[in-house]
């Protein structure tokens, strides 16, 4: 394997320096511009709409701890039990008209986990976002550790003491103590 210094000359680039005056000039040209104190605003306009209102109308136990950025959907179908640890990037979103979201207590939620309690029709011969959304209740069961990175879609049943694999994606039982894993998640062993 041949090292970098092998590669011929005209192949070899290097980052050009910035000069003390172009940095300078740079932060100046940043600060001055418009445009990025209105992507602030439509920022702090969809973290407000996104987690702080909602939290609102979420039923929360006491003790339960949230990532702030976390995101919540029709939070008023919403429900965590006590001492729920939701991590960094996790999405909670109820269906927009019956479908909720059911946790109980001790639930573990590891980072971007998604839980969904309503999904988008694909065959009504429209186009997807036009489509009706079926919905169906989650339900997740008392010490529950869900992993990084975990889909759970609407429907889901999930036992008390149940284990989610990183990365898995979740529909229909699980039983208690049950571990799944996989796309699409399958029990692969007991707690």
């Amino acid at each position: 394997m041949a090292s970098d210094t092998a590669l011929p000359s005209p192949c070899l680039a290097h980052k050009p320096a910035l000069t003390s005056r172009r940095r300078i000039s740079r932060f100046l040209l940043s600060v001055l511009d418009p445009r990025a104190y209105l992507h602030g605003f439509k920022l702090l306009n969809h973290y407000n709409q996104t987690h702080v209102i909602p939290r609102r109308s979420i039923k929360i136990g006491a003790g339960a701890a949230i990532s702030p950025t976390c995101q919540f959907a029709n939070p008023d179908r919403i429900q965590l039990g006590a001492r729920a640890h939701l991590g960094a990037g996790c999405y909670l979103w109820a269906g927009p008209r019956s479908g909720r979201i059911e946790i109980g207590d001790d639930l573990l939620l590891g980072p971007n986990v998604i839980i969904t309690a309503a999904n988008y029709r694909f065959r009504d011969g429209a186009s997807v976002s036009d489509q009706a959304m079926d919905e169906a209740t989650v339900r997740i069961a008392d010490d529950v550790w869900i992993g990084a990175g975990v889909i759970v879609l609407p429907g889901a049943d999930i036992g008390a003491g149940a284990i989610l694999a990183a990365g898995s994606v979740v529909r229909g039982r699980v039983g208690d103590g049950e571990i799944f894993a996989g796309v699409p998640a399958r029990k692969v062993g007991q707690r």
